[in-house]
Protein backbone atom coordinates (compact mmCIF):
# COMPACT_ATOMS: atom_id res chain seq x y z
CA UNK A 1 0.00 0.00 0.00
CA UNK A 2 0.81 3.40 -1.07
CA UNK A 3 2.10 6.00 1.66
CA UNK A 4 0.01 9.40 1.10
CA UNK A 5 3.38 10.85 0.79
CA UNK A 6 3.56 9.23 -2.38
CA UNK A 7 2.26 11.21 -5.60
CA UNK A 8 -1.49 11.36 -6.34
CA UNK A 9 -2.17 8.07 -8.06
CA UNK A 10 -5.51 6.29 -9.02
CA UNK A 11 -8.70 8.51 -7.31
CA UNK A 12 -10.82 4.76 -6.88
CA UNK A 13 -12.52 4.47 -3.50
CA UNK A 14 -9.96 2.16 -2.38
CA UNK A 15 -7.42 5.01 -2.73
CA UNK A 16 -10.49 6.68 -0.34
CA UNK A 17 -10.27 4.98 1.98
CA UNK A 18 -7.09 4.56 2.96
CA UNK A 19 -6.82 5.05 7.36
CA UNK A 20 -4.96 8.18 8.95
CA UNK A 21 -2.58 5.55 10.52
CA UNK A 22 -1.76 4.07 7.43
CA UNK A 23 -1.07 7.60 5.56
CA UNK A 24 1.18 8.67 8.81
CA UNK A 25 2.20 6.25 11.04
CA UNK A 26 3.13 8.97 13.90
CA UNK A 27 -0.65 8.83 14.74
CA UNK A 28 -0.28 11.97 17.23
CA UNK A 29 1.07 14.20 14.30
CA UNK A 30 -0.91 15.03 10.87
CA UNK A 31 0.29 17.32 7.55
CA UNK A 32 -0.96 20.72 6.70
CA UNK A 33 -0.26 23.60 4.47
CA UNK A 34 -0.01 27.11 6.31
CA UNK A 35 -0.03 30.42 4.15
CA UNK A 36 2.61 31.76 6.15
CA UNK A 37 1.89 35.12 3.86
CA UNK A 38 1.13 36.15 0.23
CA UNK A 39 3.32 33.84 -2.09
CA UNK A 40 4.29 31.62 0.55
CA UNK A 41 3.13 28.12 1.64
CA UNK A 42 4.26 26.09 3.22
CA UNK A 43 4.38 22.05 5.30
CA UNK A 44 4.68 21.72 8.60
CA UNK A 45 3.31 18.68 10.80
CA UNK A 46 0.78 19.59 13.49
CA UNK A 47 -0.82 17.89 16.32
CA UNK A 48 -3.63 15.83 15.78
CA UNK A 49 -7.20 17.38 16.83
CA UNK A 50 -8.38 13.84 18.87
CA UNK A 51 -10.65 16.16 21.27
CA UNK A 52 -13.76 17.48 20.58
CA UNK A 53 -16.96 19.03 22.43
CA UNK A 54 -20.21 16.78 21.90
CA UNK A 55 -21.72 19.38 19.37
CA UNK A 56 -18.80 18.54 17.30
CA UNK A 57 -17.28 16.04 15.20
CA UNK A 58 -13.78 15.11 13.66
CA UNK A 59 -13.19 14.55 9.72
CA UNK A 60 -10.82 13.25 7.58
CA UNK A 61 -10.35 16.02 4.75
CA UNK A 62 -9.78 13.89 1.13
CA UNK A 63 -10.65 16.43 -1.60
CA UNK A 64 -9.79 20.13 -1.15
CA UNK A 65 -11.34 22.67 -4.05
CA UNK A 66 -9.44 25.90 -5.28
CA UNK A 67 -11.18 28.57 -5.76
CA UNK A 68 -10.87 32.24 -6.12
CA UNK A 69 -10.61 33.17 -2.45
CA UNK A 70 -7.56 30.85 -2.14
CA UNK A 71 -5.88 32.43 -5.19
CA UNK A 72 -6.64 36.33 -3.96
CA UNK A 73 -5.36 34.72 -0.70
CA UNK A 74 -2.24 33.51 -2.19
CA UNK A 75 -1.96 37.32 -3.98
CA UNK A 76 -2.47 39.09 -0.87
CA UNK A 77 -5.72 40.56 -2.29
CA UNK A 78 -8.73 39.07 -0.16
CA UNK A 79 -10.98 40.66 2.08
CA UNK A 80 -11.14 39.69 5.62
CA UNK A 81 -8.31 37.61 5.55
CA UNK A 82 -5.02 37.65 7.79
CA UNK A 83 -1.55 35.30 7.96
CA UNK A 84 -0.72 32.78 8.67
CA UNK A 85 -3.71 30.96 7.85
CA UNK A 86 -4.76 27.21 6.44
CA UNK A 87 -6.44 27.98 3.46
CA UNK A 88 -9.55 25.31 2.14
CA UNK A 89 -13.28 25.88 2.65
CA UNK A 90 -14.54 23.59 -0.32
CA UNK A 91 -14.65 20.12 1.25
CA UNK A 92 -15.51 16.93 0.88
CA UNK A 93 -14.84 14.75 4.23
CA UNK A 94 -15.22 11.23 6.08
CA UNK A 95 -16.13 11.60 9.39
CA UNK A 96 -13.28 10.04 11.56
CA UNK A 97 -14.80 10.46 15.31
CA UNK A 98 -18.40 11.68 16.28
CA UNK A 99 -20.60 11.05 18.90
CA UNK A 100 -24.38 10.63 19.27
CA UNK A 101 -26.27 13.52 17.39
CA UNK A 102 -29.52 14.02 16.26
CA UNK A 103 -28.77 13.98 12.63
CA UNK A 104 -27.73 10.07 12.74
CA UNK A 105 -24.26 10.77 11.30
CA UNK A 106 -21.56 7.95 12.10
CA UNK A 107 -17.93 7.20 11.86
CA UNK A 108 -17.11 6.51 7.74
CA UNK A 109 -19.81 9.01 6.72
CA UNK A 110 -19.35 11.03 3.35
CA UNK A 111 -20.25 14.79 3.94
CA UNK A 112 -19.50 17.86 2.46
CA UNK A 113 -18.54 20.29 4.91
CA UNK A 114 -20.63 23.93 4.70
CA UNK A 115 -17.66 26.29 6.10
CA UNK A 116 -19.65 29.03 7.84
CA UNK A 117 -19.33 28.74 11.59
CA UNK A 118 -22.49 31.31 12.56
CA UNK A 119 -23.24 32.51 16.20
CA UNK A 120 -26.26 31.68 16.01
CA UNK A 121 -27.73 34.50 18.37
CA UNK A 122 -27.37 37.62 16.20
CA UNK A 123 -29.97 39.91 14.07
CA UNK A 124 -29.25 37.87 10.88
CA UNK A 125 -29.09 34.17 12.77
CA UNK A 126 -32.22 35.24 14.44
CA UNK A 127 -33.89 35.91 11.40
CA UNK A 128 -32.74 32.86 9.05
CA UNK A 129 -29.35 34.41 7.47
CA UNK A 130 -26.52 32.64 9.00
CA UNK A 131 -24.64 33.23 6.00
CA UNK A 132 -24.14 36.45 7.05
CA UNK A 133 -23.79 36.49 10.52
CA UNK A 134 -22.90 39.55 12.21
CA UNK A 135 -19.47 37.50 14.03
CA UNK A 136 -19.11 34.98 11.13
CA UNK A 137 -16.12 32.70 10.65
CA UNK A 138 -15.30 31.15 7.37
CA UNK A 139 -13.20 27.92 7.22
CA UNK A 140 -10.10 28.88 5.47
CA UNK A 141 -10.90 32.29 5.74
CA UNK A 142 -11.00 33.88 9.51
CA UNK A 143 -10.48 30.12 10.99
CA UNK A 144 -8.01 27.51 9.55
CA UNK A 145 -9.82 25.69 6.89
CA UNK A 146 -9.18 22.23 5.26
CA UNK A 147 -5.72 22.20 4.06
CA UNK A 148 -4.51 20.14 6.73
CA UNK A 149 -4.82 16.29 7.25
CA UNK A 150 -8.27 16.17 9.87
CA UNK A 151 -10.04 18.63 11.72
CA UNK A 152 -12.97 19.90 14.17
CA UNK A 153 -16.30 20.77 12.95
CA UNK A 154 -19.38 20.91 14.21
CA UNK A 155 -22.11 18.20 13.26
CA UNK A 156 -24.64 20.85 12.48
CA UNK A 157 -22.12 21.52 9.07
CA UNK A 158 -21.98 18.25 8.09
CA UNK A 159 -24.27 17.67 5.03
CA UNK A 160 -24.02 14.04 3.96
CA UNK A 161 -24.20 12.04 1.13
CA UNK A 162 -24.85 8.20 0.54
CA UNK A 163 -23.79 8.20 -3.20
CA UNK A 164 -21.65 11.22 -4.11
CA UNK A 165 -18.05 10.80 -4.59
CA UNK A 166 -15.43 13.27 -2.42
CA UNK A 167 -14.95 15.10 -5.45
CA UNK A 168 -18.66 15.84 -6.09
CA UNK A 169 -18.72 16.66 -2.35
CA UNK A 170 -15.89 19.33 -2.56
CA UNK A 171 -17.89 21.39 -5.39
CA UNK A 172 -21.03 21.73 -3.34
CA UNK A 173 -19.56 24.81 -1.50
CA UNK A 174 -19.01 26.73 -5.04
CA UNK A 175 -22.34 25.41 -6.01
CA UNK A 176 -24.21 26.64 -3.30
CA UNK A 177 -23.08 29.83 -3.92
CA UNK A 178 -24.50 30.27 -7.51
CA UNK A 179 -28.19 28.86 -5.97
CA UNK A 180 -27.73 31.63 -3.31
CA UNK A 181 -27.28 34.08 -5.42
CA UNK A 182 -30.02 33.25 -8.22
CA UNK A 183 -31.95 32.99 -5.53
CA UNK A 184 -31.31 36.13 -4.28
CA UNK A 185 -31.81 37.55 -7.65
CA UNK A 186 -36.09 36.18 -7.34
CA UNK A 187 -36.08 35.93 -11.29
CA UNK A 188 -39.13 36.26 -13.02
CA UNK A 189 -39.80 34.23 -16.41
CA UNK A 190 -39.27 37.49 -18.40
CA UNK A 191 -35.79 38.65 -16.84
CA UNK A 192 -33.56 39.25 -19.44
CA UNK A 193 -29.98 37.45 -17.33
CA UNK A 194 -26.38 38.39 -17.91
CA UNK A 195 -23.39 37.03 -15.62
CA UNK A 196 -20.10 38.65 -15.91
CA UNK A 197 -17.12 36.53 -15.16
CA UNK A 198 -17.38 32.96 -16.21
CA UNK A 199 -14.47 31.36 -13.32
CA UNK A 200 -16.18 28.80 -11.27
CA UNK A 201 -19.13 31.05 -9.38
CA UNK A 202 -20.26 32.23 -12.73
CA UNK A 203 -20.32 28.78 -13.96
CA UNK A 204 -22.21 27.94 -10.91
CA UNK A 205 -25.07 30.80 -11.32
CA UNK A 206 -25.24 30.47 -14.83
CA UNK A 207 -26.17 26.71 -14.06
CA UNK A 208 -29.22 27.45 -11.64
CA UNK A 209 -30.27 30.17 -13.75
CA UNK A 210 -30.86 28.23 -16.98
CA UNK A 211 -32.14 25.54 -14.61
CA UNK A 212 -34.93 28.55 -13.79
CA UNK A 213 -35.83 27.92 -17.58
CA UNK A 214 -34.00 31.24 -18.38
CA UNK A 215 -31.09 31.82 -20.94
CA UNK A 216 -28.29 33.87 -20.12
CA UNK A 217 -25.22 36.02 -21.96
CA UNK A 218 -22.31 35.81 -20.62
CA UNK A 219 -19.14 38.08 -20.42
CA UNK A 220 -15.27 37.99 -19.80
CA UNK A 221 -12.53 38.80 -20.85
CA UNK A 222 -10.90 35.33 -21.33
CA UNK A 223 -11.92 33.91 -24.45
CA UNK A 224 -10.79 30.26 -23.37
CA UNK A 225 -13.38 30.73 -21.03
CA UNK A 226 -15.87 32.44 -23.24
CA UNK A 227 -15.23 29.48 -25.44
CA UNK A 228 -15.82 26.79 -23.30
CA UNK A 229 -19.05 28.73 -22.65
CA UNK A 230 -19.75 28.44 -26.24
CA UNK A 231 -18.40 24.94 -26.83
CA UNK A 232 -19.53 22.97 -24.18
CA UNK A 233 -22.55 25.00 -22.16
CA UNK A 234 -23.88 25.93 -25.23
CA UNK A 235 -24.42 29.29 -24.78
CA UNK A 236 -25.30 31.61 -27.21
CA UNK A 237 -24.14 35.13 -26.59
CA UNK A 238 -20.64 35.32 -25.48
CA UNK A 239 -19.40 38.73 -24.99
CA UNK A 240 -15.50 39.90 -24.93
CA UNK A 241 -15.03 42.08 -22.37
CA UNK A 242 -12.22 44.31 -24.10
CA UNK A 243 -14.49 44.87 -26.68
CA UNK A 244 -17.24 47.24 -26.46
CA UNK A 245 -19.44 45.22 -24.12
CA UNK A 246 -22.34 47.82 -24.27
CA UNK A 247 -23.05 47.93 -27.77
CA UNK A 248 -22.89 44.31 -27.75
CA UNK A 249 -25.35 43.93 -25.33
CA UNK A 250 -27.77 46.48 -26.57
CA UNK A 251 -26.84 44.82 -30.39
CA UNK A 252 -28.01 41.17 -28.80
CA UNK A 253 -30.99 42.22 -26.98
CA UNK A 254 -32.70 44.58 -29.77
CA UNK A 255 -31.45 47.79 -28.25
CA UNK A 256 -32.69 47.09 -24.38
CA UNK A 257 -30.33 45.98 -21.50
CA UNK A 258 -30.30 42.59 -19.16
CA UNK A 259 -32.94 42.93 -16.18
CA UNK A 260 -30.56 41.15 -14.29
CA UNK A 261 -26.86 41.33 -14.21
CA UNK A 262 -24.90 38.95 -11.58
CA UNK A 263 -21.02 39.80 -11.42
CA UNK A 264 -19.10 37.04 -10.19
CA UNK A 265 -15.74 38.19 -10.41
CA UNK A 266 -14.47 40.23 -7.83
CA UNK A 267 -12.90 42.71 -10.18
CA UNK A 268 -13.46 46.74 -9.22
CA UNK A 269 -13.34 47.97 -12.63
CA UNK A 270 -15.84 44.91 -13.89
CA UNK A 271 -18.10 45.82 -10.84
CA UNK A 272 -17.91 49.18 -11.48
CA UNK A 273 -18.98 48.97 -15.15
CA UNK A 274 -21.66 46.67 -14.07
CA UNK A 275 -24.11 49.41 -13.60
CA UNK A 276 -24.22 50.41 -16.95
CA UNK A 277 -25.07 46.87 -18.14
CA UNK A 278 -28.39 47.04 -16.15
CA UNK A 279 -32.40 48.07 -17.82
CA UNK A 280 -34.26 50.58 -16.16
CA UNK A 281 -35.57 48.53 -12.97
CA UNK A 282 -33.21 46.00 -13.49
CA UNK A 283 -31.23 44.33 -10.96
CA UNK A 284 -27.54 44.08 -10.30
CA UNK A 285 -26.33 41.39 -8.09
CA UNK A 286 -22.25 41.39 -6.39
CA UNK A 287 -21.50 37.61 -6.88
CA UNK A 288 -17.45 38.51 -5.94
CA UNK A 289 -16.03 41.03 -3.77
CA UNK A 290 -12.90 42.66 -3.72
CA UNK A 291 -10.89 45.31 -0.63
CA UNK A 292 -12.04 48.61 -1.38
CA UNK A 293 -14.93 50.44 -2.55
CA UNK A 294 -17.45 50.51 -4.97
CA UNK A 295 -18.59 53.77 -6.42
CA UNK A 296 -21.26 54.59 -8.95
CA UNK A 297 -23.28 57.69 -11.40
CA UNK A 298 -25.68 58.75 -8.61
CA UNK A 299 -28.54 60.03 -11.10
CA UNK A 300 -27.88 57.03 -13.39
CA UNK A 301 -28.57 54.62 -10.72
CA UNK A 302 -31.52 57.19 -9.76
CA UNK A 303 -32.86 56.79 -12.98
CA UNK A 304 -33.53 53.63 -13.67
CA UNK A 305 -34.37 53.05 -9.94
CA UNK A 306 -31.89 50.17 -9.84
CA UNK A 307 -31.95 47.38 -7.22
CA UNK A 308 -28.10 46.85 -6.28
CA UNK A 309 -28.25 42.97 -4.78
CA UNK A 310 -25.25 41.26 -2.57
CA UNK A 311 -24.70 37.66 -2.02
CA UNK A 312 -22.62 36.06 0.42
CA UNK A 313 -21.69 32.76 0.82
CA UNK A 314 -24.70 29.94 1.44
CA UNK A 315 -26.87 28.38 3.78
CA UNK A 316 -27.43 24.85 5.31
CA UNK A 317 -30.28 24.49 3.25
CA UNK A 318 -28.86 25.65 -0.07
CA UNK A 319 -26.30 22.90 0.54
CA UNK A 320 -28.68 19.99 1.02
CA UNK A 321 -30.49 21.02 -1.65
CA UNK A 322 -27.57 21.51 -3.97
CA UNK A 323 -26.28 17.76 -2.95
CA UNK A 324 -29.98 16.46 -3.53
CA UNK A 325 -29.53 17.99 -6.80
CA UNK A 326 -26.10 16.19 -7.92
CA UNK A 327 -27.23 13.17 -6.02
CA UNK A 328 -30.01 12.87 -9.13
CA UNK A 329 -28.01 13.76 -11.66
CA UNK A 330 -29.59 17.49 -12.26
CA UNK A 331 -26.36 18.69 -11.78
CA UNK A 332 -22.70 17.63 -13.20
CA UNK A 333 -20.15 20.31 -11.77
CA UNK A 334 -17.44 17.55 -12.69
CA UNK A 335 -17.21 18.37 -15.86
CA UNK A 336 -15.75 21.42 -14.52
CA UNK A 337 -12.57 20.19 -13.19
CA UNK A 338 -9.74 20.64 -14.75
CA UNK A 339 -7.09 19.82 -12.33
CA UNK A 340 -6.93 16.95 -10.02
CA UNK A 341 -2.98 16.96 -7.32
CA UNK A 342 -1.82 15.68 -4.60
CA UNK A 343 -1.45 17.77 -1.62
CA UNK A 344 2.02 17.29 -1.85
CA UNK A 345 2.14 19.60 -5.26
CA UNK A 346 0.16 21.95 -3.99
CA UNK A 347 2.73 24.66 -2.85
CA UNK A 348 4.16 24.24 -6.24
CA UNK A 349 1.05 24.80 -8.55
CA UNK A 350 -0.06 27.72 -6.64
CA UNK A 351 1.47 30.27 -8.65
CA UNK A 352 0.78 28.64 -12.21
CA UNK A 353 -3.19 28.31 -11.08
CA UNK A 354 -2.62 32.43 -9.95
CA UNK A 355 -1.20 33.69 -13.29
CA UNK A 356 -3.11 31.07 -15.04
CA UNK A 357 -4.17 32.04 -18.76
CA UNK A 358 -4.91 28.37 -19.60
CA UNK A 359 -8.53 26.17 -19.48
CA UNK A 360 -7.83 26.17 -15.75
CA UNK A 361 -11.51 26.75 -14.16
CA UNK A 362 -11.80 23.97 -10.92
CA UNK A 363 -8.50 22.43 -9.14
CA UNK A 364 -9.32 19.85 -6.44
CA UNK A 365 -6.58 18.99 -4.27
CA UNK A 366 -6.26 15.22 -2.84
CA UNK A 367 -5.28 14.22 0.98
Amino acid sequence: MRSGLQAAGSLAAGRMAYAFTERFPDKDRMKAIVLEKPGYLRMTDLKDPMTRKPEEAVVRVQRVGICGTDLHAFQGSQPFFAYPRILGHELGVEIADIGKNEFGLKVGDRCALEPYINCGRCVACRRGKPNCCVELQVLGVHLDGGMQEQLVAPILKLHKSETLSFDQLALAEMLSIGLHAVQRASLSPDDVLLVVGAGPIGLAVIEFVRLAGLEVTVMDVNEKRLAYCRDSLKVANCIDAKGEPLSQLLEIHHGELPTVVFDCTGNPQSMMNAFCYVAHGGKLIFVGLFVGDVTFNDPSFHSHEMTLISSRNATGLEFRRVLRMMESGVIDAGRWVTHHVHYSSVADQFPHWVHSDDEFRKALVEW
